[in-house]
């Protein structure tokens, strides 16, 4: 029997394959490619293999989610970073701290971030996350969120960098596990001092570099500059990760091709896909890309449930729930009034319910294809 998979393979030979068609509209990309090798790297002690990190993401990456990633994506997601926790919570003992800093030991590696300006407290705080078991600790100088800068961390950090090579001197020196950093370009246009930052890093002790395009000025807007990403990895003696605008797998291979990098951060990408490392992987291996069926997306919002159950209180869940529900749904053609009728639902259980009987009604729920366990 000839298959569409079939005449897509016998076209590739022939030099003919087309980057759409067949695909689904939102990830379209080529299903067979050549061979490419995903950098691997080290934090130290810590192997990160392949080079693919889920990004940290204030409210999102919980536990809860780092789980659903780790089991749609399974070995094709090398490190796996916590949502930022403050220093000031933390070593205070506040309950918030103590969930958002939980993990699973199938996370592994897994890596938290913690933020904040107090030379002290973040010496304590990592010495707190190392007790915790966590694999690395990262400090976050790149939030541009304005409550954080303004009492000088996240990118306040970049106009400070005395300060922060106090901070890194004095948590690396705190803990044995590898600290790590998370930064932008610089403040603004007129500060990029991504470069500087490097150096400061290097000389103080972090053992990997994340790197997002984009000033703090510039927030989320625009494309992100990976030019200075490339300029950084040319002279790093550490590991550089590049971050910003991979949001499908082909950004992925673009990224790495022509910047150099040593690892990429993925977030909002994995947030609406978390299958995208593993398609990262695929298509730079020249396997045909993974593409989930709806029956493997509900599958997956149930796992999600189940561990989001295991975190918080009920009243928690289903804020999150529909958080991932409103980005899976988002662009649903077949179904477009699908998204808002799950989100006035009550319960998860509930949403999931109407949106597993609304698509198999549809005949778009598809068959379960064998998903990788966390």
């Amino acid at each position: 029997m000839v298959t569409k998979t079939n005449q897509l393979r016998v076209k590739r030979l022939l030099g003919h394959v087309e980057h759409a068609g067949f695909l689904d509209p939102l990830t379209r990309h080529p299903l067979m490619g050549p061979m490419l090798s995903i950098p691997s790297f080290n934090i130290g002690p810590v192997p990160v293999t392949p080079g693919l990190v889920l990004a940290p993401m204030s409210g999102v990456t919980d536990s809860a989610f780092r789980m659903m990633v780790k089991r749609a994506s399974g070995k094709s997601v090398g490190l796996l970073v916590s949502e930022f926790i403050s220093i000031e919570l933390l070593t205070s003992r506040h309950m918030q701290a103590a969930i958002r800093m939980a993990f699973d030991p199938r996370e592994r590696p897994v890596c938290i971030q913690i933020y904040g300006a107090d030379v002290e407290k973040m010496a304590e705080a990592a010495r707190m996350v190392e007790d915790a078991g966590a694999d690395a600790v990262e400090i976050n100088c790149g939030c541009p969120a304005p409550k954080i800068v303004r009492r000088g961390g996240g990118a306040g950090l970049l106009r400070n960098l005395p300060l922060l090579a106090n901070i890194l001197n004095a948590t690396v020196n705190a803990v044995s596990i590898p600290v790590t950093i998370k930064i932008r370009n610089g403040w603004c246009e007129d500060s990029i001092n991504a470069l500087e930052t490097l150096k400061v890093a290097e000389e103080n002790g972090a053992q990997a570099i994340g790197v997002h395009g984009r000033t703090r000025v510039k927030l989320y807007r625009g494309e992100a500059d990976w030019d200075i990403i490339k300029q950084m990895k040319s002279v790093a003696t550490i590991p550089v990760l590049g971050s910003g605008d991979v949001v499908v797998p082909e950004d992925a291979k673009n990224r790495f091709e022509t910047t150099g990098c040593d690892g990429i951060l993925i977030g909002r990408g994995a947030i609406k896909n978390p299958w995208i490392f593993r398609q990262v992987e695929d298509l730079m291996q020249g396997r045909p890309v993974f593409e989930p069926t709806w029956a493997d997306k509900v599958d997956l919002l149930r796992y999600y449930r189940e561990n989001l159950d295991k975190m918080y209180p009920e009243r928690v869940a289903p804020g999150r729930m529909k958080m991932m529900l409103s980005r899976l749904l988002k662009d649903l053609p077949e179904a477009p009034t699908l998204r808002i009728e799950c989100l006035r639902l009550e319960t998860p259980d509930a949403m999931i319910e109407h949106l597993t009987k609304t698509l198999d009604n549809l005949g778009l729920l598809g068959e379960l294809t064998e998903v990788r366990a966390a």
